[in-house]
């Protein structure tokens, strides 16, 4: 999975936007206000940064070497992955969508009822 392929499918989600409150190089994808997804599209290596739950969180780092603690985040509730081919696309792109509904989960109904659209 490439850079454009990770941005493609972030922005697949009902109700997902990309924004920049960091630097203009990093993108932060976000559904209801709520961050689900951190990257800089042009690193090399690709890395993305993603909620878990954190056992989950703790089973992936200890099987996955290009799984970390997120960076500059809550080392509890988040993973960066780093993108190498080390990992199957769709492992990576299960990790995405796990990251995306647990932010749903967490709005308010009104708002998971508005998103409850697939755009995918």
């Amino acid at each position: 999975m490439g850079p454009a392929a990770l941005r493609k499918y972030c922005l697949s989600f009902a109700g997902a936007e990309e924004t920049f409150p960091f630097r203009p190089e990093v993108s932060v994808f976000k559904v209801g206000g709520k961050i689900f997804a951190l990257s800089q599209l042009a690193s090399d290596p690709l890395k993305v940064s993603l909620k878990c739950e954190p056992m989950l969180a703790e089973q992936l780092r200890e099987s996955h070497a290009a799984i970390v603690p997120g960076y500059h985040l809550n080392k509890r509730h988040w993973n960066t992955v780093t993108i190498d081919g080390s990992l199957p696309d769709r492992m990576v792109k299960e990790m995405v969508e796990d990251s995306y509904d647990l932010v749903v989960n967490a709005l308010p109904k009104a708002r998971r009822r508005e998103l409850d659209k697939p755009v995918r």
